[in-house]
């Protein structure tokens, strides 16, 4: 059985804690939610999540000196923090504080689930090579092909063994053609899966995704293909 992504959401807005809770739960995240940061502390530390969602603005002990603690008893989960503090000055203080991504209210939640599986796509190999409990997530449905190796569960796509860095968007294409090698998967299903329910973007749009991720695949042994009246597909040199 598949292990989904632990979270552990600190807000203590309960609207936005409701609403967060679940929104990630119907998109397979598995998340403890609290809303001080005494109880963040210990949660974080009896339960060992694969992210935090951390709030600034926390009641008693705010978001930075929880963090700040965390990452002086040793804890080195990622952290991802969500605040409506959104200067320049707020991100830094919270960057060097040891978060790991800064995401400012209000967010798109689409754009919250890309941070969400970026940050464990980056932290997972180093957990693996140890032994620990990301090994299990990341080995248990992967494709491998023409140096690529997609795992489906967390999302992560590797060549030569290293991390894939895309934006969301050309990962999601990326993900799609991965998934039926060497077939055409046709322009309308790529539109609907990289622009999901945004009925205000052009269908022309996917052809400039298509395009960026061509452009960065030209150092891979990939060829992302246009083929008229059938749609793209994912060719491997030898």
């Amino acid at each position: 059985m598949v292990t989904p992504m632990r979270l552990l959401l600190v807000e203590d807005d309960t609207a936005m804690q409701t609403t967060l809770q679940r929104t990630l739960k119907r998109r397979g995240f598995e998340v403890t939610p609290c809303t001080d940061g005494a109880q963040a502390l210990a949660l974080w530390t009896a339960h060992t999540p694969d992210i935090v969602i951390l709030d600034l603005s926390l009641p008693g002990m705010d978001g930075l000196d929880v963090l700040t603690q965390a990452r002086k008893a040793g804890l080195r989960t990622p952290v991802l923090i969500l605040t409506a503090r959104g200067t320049v000055g707020d991100r830094v203080l919270g960057l060097n504080a040891g978060a790991d991504d800064y995401l400012p209210k209000p967010f798109d939640l689409d754009e919250l689930e890309a941070r969400l599986k970026a940050l464990y796509r980056r932290h997972a190999p180093a957990e693996s090579a140890g032994g620990g409990s990301s090994s299990i997530k990341l080995g248990l449905t992967a494709q491998k092909m023409g140096g690529f190796r997609y795992e489906k569960e967390s999302g992560a796509i590797y060549y030569d063994d290293e991390v894939l860095e895309l934006p969301p968007r050309e990962l999601t294409l990326l993900q799609a053609l991965l998934q039926k090698p060497g077939q055409a998967v046709s322009k309308e299903r790529l539109f609907d899966l990289v622009f999901p329910g945004e009925v205000d973007v052009h269908y022309e749009a996917i052809e400039v995704v298509v395009y960026r991720l061509r452009k960065k695949l030209q150092p891979t042994r990939a060829e992302l293909v246009t083929l008229r009246g059938l749609g793209y597909l994912l060719k491997f040199r030898a």
